[in-house]
């Protein structure tokens, strides 16, 4: 199995923190943010290698920051070569990008990396292996509010039967948590929907496109979960 990890944003909302740091690596109790997530994705056996999708703008930040520790997994640096917000490849655009640059033909476990959670990940790749189907991971916000800013999802026996982007009138407060895994199978099916004109940002989008030609399976994590993506949410956690 490999890992991409989303890193090419311009995180734009937090400015000025992020006009000479990615998002990733800005610090959270001293640590930067990327490397809890790193640290979590270690602990996964099946995981072999780890590609950190970059732009251009901060590509050396992150080949800094990896030169300067030791990790378990190998851990490669892509730099997507987008300069500015409005050239961005987008997630799906990104992972991609990975999955060409690198000729992965293997089990992906793609996430976000402005994420600050607790949760097991193991557990989620083991969820996989039984379904042996595409496993999107999810959380209980519990809070209808707050939900209308993320992708909403319904299950049944584990299935996702309806998925809503940011909808105004969620009908659950079950949300995407920017974390993936997709069998080496469904590279193909990537790469198909890369050839239509439907949106390549946040890798969300793919849930509907799979959905309408297979079943799709939500794991729900427990414990705590953040989406860095306002300096509310960011000072709060530093």
């Amino acid at each position: 199995m490999k890992c991409v990890i989303l890193c090419a944003g311009y995180a734009t909302r937090l400015y000025p923190l992020t006009l000479n740091k990615p998002k990733a690596l800005l610090p959270i109790k001293g640590k930067p943010l990327l490397e809890y997530i790193v640290d979590k994705l270690e602990e996964i056996n099946d995981i072999d290698e780890i590609y950190v999708v970059s732009n251009d703008k901060f590509y050396n930040n992150f080949v800094e920051w990896k030169n300067s520790r030791k990790f378990k997994k190998k851990i490669d640096i892509l730099n997507d070569h987008t300069l500015e917000n409005g050239s961005r490849l987008g997630g799906i655009g990104d992972l991609w990008y990975a999955v060409e640059q690198k000729k992965i033909n293997d089990d992906l476990f793609v996430l976000a990396g402005d994420l600050f959670f607790d949760f097991n990940l193991k557990e989620m790749v083991d969820f996989f292996h039984n379904k042996d189907k595409n496993v999107i991971g999810l959380y209980d916000l519990k809070n209808l509010e707050k939900a209308k800013n993320f992708g909403i999802l319904e299950l049944e026996n584990n299935k996702i039967v309806s998925f809503l982007e940011k909808p105004k009138n969620p009908k659950s407060t079950l949300i995407s948590t920017a974390m993936y895994i997709y069998s080496k199978e469904e590279i193909k099916n990537i790469e198909n929907y890369m050839k239509t004109d439907k949106p390549k940002e946040g890798p969300g989008y793919l849930i509907p496109y799979f959905m309408s030609f297979q079943d799709v399976y939500g794991f729900v994590f427990k414990g705590s979960w953040e989406d860095i993506g306002s300096k509310e949410v960011y000072n709060k956690l530093k």
